[in-house]
């Protein structure tokens, strides 16, 4: 039988600290959501003055990167550059800004961040998943 790393509470916390740490540092409104490798959310973080719809945005953000098992922005470019027909995917919200954490090999769960602009989004999710490892 294989094994695998999951995100318990504390790394859920620390995920979420982190990214937080991140944002603020940089003076940006975000939310952050933390989900697991099913891309079932474990922690959200609305901070003060993010817009209150960036909540869901930021949950399917981080659904997509773990059942996609890859950043939001590789199907939003895929998107832009012209395979429309992904449009279709069974996925919701394929915006930059969902970034897997990966522990050994596997996708363990994901970050996804809404608030500001698609890069920064990005950069406040990966000091989140910095947190790891």
């Amino acid at each position: 039988m294989k094994t695998k790393a999951i995100l318990g509470h504390t790394d859920v916390i620390q995920v979420l600290d982190a990214a937080h740490q991140e944002a603020e540092r940089q003076g940006w409104a975000v939310t952050i959501a933390v989900a697991d490798d099913g891309g079932h959310l474990l922690g959200l973080r609305r901070l003060d003055g993010a817009a209150p719809f960036s909540a869901e945005v930021a949950t399917h953000k981080a659904r997509n990167a773990a059942v996609g098992r890859k950043e939001t922005q590789v199907f939003e470019d895929m998107i832009n550059g012209g395979r429309t027909a992904f449009v279709s995917a069974p996925l919701t919200g394929m915006l930059t800004g969902g970034v897997p954490i990966v522990v050994d090999g596997q996708v363990v769960g994901s970050v996804g961040v809404s608030g500001v602009k698609p890069e920064q989004d990005v950069q406040v999710a990966k000091a989140g998943v910095s947190a790891i490892g």
